[in-house]
């Protein structure tokens, strides 16, 4: 099988880790969570790195750290990973679903326009699959309406947007270093910010809301968030190696563009100029629902091709189906969610087995589209 993603460690995370374990420092207190988070900071340009145990904690802590509580709104796109939306629930809070635009399949400026209300405090953009939002209006908006925004990168490391890379863009933005994304740590977070408050906060509350001053004396209600001194270990490694991982996803995508660039019915997201990682291949197959999608998928998978479907929209799960959660429709998310397909994208991916998977999805697509 050629699986839909795979972790590349070419670098130092052995070194690391067993460094790590010769220490003794196995938790989340030792030198590589540091270095990790000041390597992180210094990657953007940015001041502060918090380092958590996973993406989702770093959606969550950022949050609450804003300030986000008991009936508040949040604009989340309705197209994304539903961690997004949840983590707004977490603090008893409103996820607002908003559509997305159909030629970059991130959330629609226009619908967030649309969502505000005087209880709005938040915009979570995404940039779906490593390609930017559409951040210069996202902002305008934003500071128009005196909202808060938390850019939600767990899949955009590296992308640039007008030449500042996404995560820089937010008053606070958030990472994942889950085992397929483009540098991991197995499990992993990270939030990144400018905002001195914001950070210290983030930092108390990550460890149980405990005085940074006072030992187990605490002044809030807080969380056990932290990232382990091994998890760091790794991710620094990895970090190590983030121009070269980022140019082999370029490779990547090129090398399947160019095999499926004479099918107009394979559809990929417009970056508009924009500097999208690949994140995970991803394409649209013009005319098919859901089902027939999944029947090109089953043929796949007997052909030894792992794929994926396009997250499903958030509104579509029993517990979303509100009218406090969609206060509108969401046309294009179930445009894309239904016609979208995940491929194979990994470092050590060949250019044989893209040519492989290709000419396999073109005839899968023939066969169901008869």
């Amino acid at each position: 099988m050629i699986p839909i993603s795979k972790p590349a460690f070419n670098g130092n995370e052995k070194r690391y880790v067993s460094d790590a374990l010769d220490s003794g420092w196995i938790s989340s207190i030792g030198a590589y969570v540091d270095q990790f988070e000041r390597s992180f900071a210094d990657y953007f340009g940015l001041r502060h790195a918090v380092a958590t145990h996973n993406g989702t904690i770093a959606l969550h802590l950022a949050l609450a750290a804003s300030g986000i509580t008991h009936e508040d709104q949040v604009i989340v796109p309705d197209l994304t990973f539903i961690a997004t939306a949840n983590c707004v629930r977490y603090c008893n809070a409103v996820p607002v679903l908003t559509d997305i635009e159909l030629d970059d399949w991130n959330i629609a400026p226009l619908a967030i326009e649309k969502a505000i209300t005087p209880e709005t405090k938040a915009i979570i953009p995404v940039h779906l699959y490593g390609n930017p939002a559409r951040m210069n209006e996202i902002i305008d908006i934003a500071k128009r309406h005196h909202l808060i925004i938390i850019e939600d990168c767990a899949e955009s490391i590296g992308a640039t947007y007008n030449g500042k890379k996404t995560g820089t863009f937010g008053d606070i933005s958030c990472f994942s270093f889950f085992g397929n994304k483009v540098i991991t740590t197995g499990e992993g977070g990270m939030c990144l910010t400018n905002n001195d408050e914001l950070a210290e906060k983030m930092r108390v509350l990550r460890d149980h809301g405990m005085s940074r001053s006072k030992k187990y004396w605490y002044d809030h209600l807080g969380y056990n968030y932290r990232m382990t001194n091994i998890q760091a270990a790794i991710g620094l490694a990895q970090l190590e190696q983030i121009d070269f991982l980022l140019k082999i996803r370029d490779q990547i995508y090129q090398a399947y563009i160019d095999r499926l660039k004479h099918r107009p019915e394979f559809i990929v997201q417009e970056t508009h100029g924009q500097r999208n990682i690949n994140w995970v291949f991803t394409l649209r197959m013009e005319g098919l629902d859901e089902s027939r999608r999944d029947q090109v998928r089953e043929i796949l998978k007997e052909k030894k091709i792992d794929t994926r479907p396009v997250f499903y929209p958030i509104h579509k799960m029993s517990f979303y189906q509100s009218n406090q959660y969609l206060p509108f429709d969401c046309p294009n998310t179930n445009v894309i969610s239904a016609e979208g397909i995940s491929l194979p994208t990994f470092t050590d991916l060949t250019l044989e087995e893209i040519q492989y998977i290709a000419t396999n999805l073109i005839d899968a697509y023939d066969s169901v589209k008869k």
